[in-house]
């Protein structure tokens, strides 16, 4: 009988223990480029297409979003598959609005040297990053 008693003593007394804070994990690199980036910034509501007319690029961040600057604007859009943004791959886009980039619109990773497909991205909404106003 002393063999269940003490055996329940010593699991209450580990469900006593205060249990350990878990560590905070580290940023990627691609992580810790796009808070540089959006530094100051507040999101905004998302949308479903951004404008794209003119010359300014998408920028993919390895392993954590695609990024487009318009003005102060920075959107980003997350994907839902962000693990497929590679930054040495070439992104082919599908678009089926000649200004704009909606998340209905297929983008195709191609390897850089070998021209071999290596992911399809699935876009999300975009969200829209602008500074913060000092004085508000």
């Amino acid at each position: 009988m002393l063999k269940p008693l003490a055996f329940t003593a010593t699991a209450l007394g580990l469900l006593a223990m205060p249990l350990r804070a878990e560590e905070p994990t580290q940023m990627t690199r691609g992580e810790a480029e796009l808070a540089k980036l959006l530094e100051g910034r507040v999101a905004g509501e998302p949308q479903r297409c951004i404008n794209t007319f003119g010359t300014r690029t998408i920028h993919q961040i390895d392993g954590t979003a695609l990024t487009y600057r318009d003005g102060d604007t920075v959107w980003v859009n997350y994907t839902r598959n962000p693990d497929s943004i590679d930054d040495s791959d070439v992104m082919v886009i599908r678009r089926f609005s000649a200004t704009s980039l909606c998340r209905t619109d297929q983008i195709e990773m191609i390897e850089r040297t070998g021209g071999f497909l290596t992911g399809v991205l699935f876009l999300d909404d975009f969200v829209p990053y602008t500074k913060v106003d000092a004085e508000g």
